[in-house]
């Protein structure tokens, strides 16, 4: 259905007024079915999931039975503090399983063939041969292209598999006479600041799945809403999963085995893995990566931002600690309009602007940038550790700083540094070290980040896309389990959520957002106004605003109504009505509504020690994947 909703809003004030009643009754409280003062939304959607089984034959209950029935999204800030604040939102899956036969796999397999182009293998590819335990040889290797394999698939599936809903597709092309070794490419969009291709130039941007592309992306968009990601344990072995690497149990160095999904031909009696657990590592990619990390996953921050209202126009105020002599990096490593532009692609009902300004880079500042480089705190007395200083820092010296020019200013901060002196990371959205709730972004530049192939365009959007509340897609949360978990020792296989078309990967393929992305970000801000819209009525003077109080009432009706038949869009464009309908009450006290959110946030905090925010930085490491050849 498309919702016209300017038409549907007119209708249900049109509705409304006809039914409200003898004069006096607007000194009744309204008979209200969703709009709930001071309490959370109810919004429940039974997510259609279609699992794809291409060259594999699982059995059924037993890929099932390592599945969620149900998923319900949190704050995955909060957590750190203790607190599990969920968005009101509760998804049940409806898992749809297609073997498929012969014929199309013959048919889907000579398309690979077509797409070929051979290749040398990949340094990943002969560090699997030169290993003790490998059970065999990679001969030869093939290139082929991960975005036209993506559209191949997005309209051609299976009988009964409709693509316009989540669909994985699980790929096993070895085992027959057509069988090619091969990786997946994603090439042609470089960082925009360097013009350096990391799907072209590196090893380890070569890929075994892809997807999450939109209908529109500049590059290789699909021409229509499609929601495909595809997996293939015959491609590879590659370096971004580690699976590669057959010889060592712990590949991180950690101290913790990894687990990991090897190359499919190693699911056997003498290789890295026993066959018989081959459907339950499906199973696990299906749930712990494409479900949690891709398809419905939790906001890293609060989507509906700190302050008083809901945003109408977002400003991404950025200001750059000039620091590398001889070089002006705002002007020559920053492109705002390509900021604002990508951003946009997830909050498109604000308006987004970009402003920039050049900040003295004083002897105070360079100390605590300094300090954080060297683990030594700048606030000695505060109880902070290091790795607060900028925060301390930029908390101290923000007058003046933001200008007032739209209903938020994301504050960013650029370090631009010379040669020698390093960088804490590329970059990363800080919380309020108390709450949370989102604070500063920051983000750095130095001659040996531009050798690495960024400058500073890419890591804003990334990081103002945390601040906005997207997560990565190698680390989120199991509602099941309570589990919030990154790549590493029993998720290690996490990563492979970063091989798909969406900004907030580590895999630098491409700088846009993804379909899921996008979805995700709807859903949230549905919830995210419905609270907003509960919030403001529990403040609304008895016997005032009754036509308002059932107009947002009616509004929240038709957004459950899209939210359930997946018509995100319409869902969130419903709620932000309603949210308004009521705001608009003379005497609704939206001023109070953040001081109310902050109060509950502290007080039920139940670990009071300062957290450690590591988890959300975006390091350079050099055990980081991103940094690898």
């Amino acid at each position: 259905m498309r919702w016209r909703t300017p038409f549907l809003a007119t209708l249900v004030v049109a509705l409304v007024t006809a039914s409200a009643g003898p004069a006096g009754a607007a000194a009744a409280s309204p008979r209200l079915g969703y709009l709930d003062p001071g309490g959370q939304p109810r919004l429940t959607e039974k997510v259609p999931v279609n699992v794809v089984f291409v060259g594999y034959t699982p059995k059924r209950s037993d890929f099932l039975a390592g599945l969620s029935k149900t998923y319900e999204p949190v704050v995955r800030s909060r957590l750190a503090y203790g607190v599990t604040e969920k968005l009101g939102i509760t998804y049940t899956y409806d898992y749809k399983l297609k073997y498929t036969d012969k014929s199309y796999q013959d048919s889907f397999f000579r398309q690979l063939g077509k797409l070929a182009t051979p290749a040398p293998l990949t340094a990943y590819q002969q560090a699997y041969n030169d290993q003790a335990k490998n059970v065999l040889d990679i001969t030869s290797n093939n290139y082929i292209d991960a975005p036209t394999v993506e559209k191949w698939l997005a309209f051609h599936p299976p009988a009964g598999v409709d693509t316009r809903r989540d669909t994985i597709y699980f790929i096993n092309w070895y085992g027959r006479s057509d069988f090619k070794f091969h990786v997946y490419t994603k090439t042609g969009e470089p960082d925009p600041d360097t013009g350096y291709d990391f799907g072209k130039n590196r090893d380890s941007r070569k890929l075994i799945a892809w997807g999450g592309t939109t209908a529109d992306d500049e590059e290789t968009g699909l021409g229509a809403t499609r929601r495909v990601w595809f997996h293939d344990l015959s491609a590879g072995p590659e370096s971004w999963t580690s699976n590669y690497d057959v010889d060592n149990a712990d590949v991180d160095g950690d101290g913790v085995p990894d687990y990991r999904m090897p190359p499919i031909w190693e699911y056997t009696g003498n290789g890295f893995r026993d066959p018989s657990e081959l459907t339950g590592d499906l199973s696990k990619i299906t749930r712990y990566v494409a479900l949690n990390l891709l398809m419905t996953t939790s906001p890293l921050y609060p989507v509906e931002l700190p302050g008083a209202t809901m945003p109408k126009s977002i400003n991404v105020d950025s200001n750059t600690y000039e620091g590398w002599a001889g070089v002006d990096a705002s002007k020559q490593y920053l492109k705002p309009k390509l900021v604002t532009q990508e951003l946009s692609e997830l909050r498109w009902r604000n308006r987004l602007s970009e402003d920039q300004q050049d900040l003295p880079y004083t002897a105070e500042n360079q100390a605590c940038y300094l300090g954080e480089l060297a683990d030594e705190s700048c606030y000695p007395d505060s109880g902070y550790p290091a790795f607060a200083n900028l925060y301390l820092y930029t908390r101290d010296h923000l007058a003046g700083v933001l200008d007032g020019r739209a209903d938020y200013e994301v504050p960013v901060f650029n370090y631009a540094v010379g040669a020698g002196i390093g960088v804490p990371a590329l970059g990363y959205a800080d919380d309020d070290w108390a709450t949370g709730d989102q604070s500063y972004v920051f983000s750095f530049i130095s001659p040996e980040v531009v050798a690495s192939g960024y400058g500073l365009t890419t890591t804003q959007i990334h990081e103002v896309g945390h601040h906005l509340g997207m997560s990565h897609p190698h680390d989120g949360y199991d509602s099941a389990t309570g589990v919030d978990y990154g790549p590493s020792g029993d998720f290690l296989f996490a990563n492979a959520g970063d091989e798909n078309n969406t900004m907030m990967s580590y895999i630098d393929l491409n700088w846009d957002f993804s379909q899921f992305d996008r979805d995700n970000s709807d859903r949230f801000l549905t919830a995210a106004y419905w609270e907003a819209a509960n919030r403001v009525a529990a403040t609304v003077p008895k016997g005032k605003g009754y036509t308002s109080l059932r107009v947002a009432d009616a509004l929240l009706a038709l957004s459950s109504k899209a939210f359930a038949n997946h018509d995100y869009r319409a869902a969130y464009t419903l709620a932000e009505k309603a949210y308004y309908s009521v705001a608009a009450i003379p005497g609704a006290g939206t001023a109070k509504v953040q001081a109310q959110l902050t109060a509950e946030a502290s007080a039920a905090r139940k670990n009071t020690d300062i957290h450690d925010p590591h988890e959300f930085i975006d390091t350079l490491a050099p055990d980081s994947p991103r940094s690898q050849p």
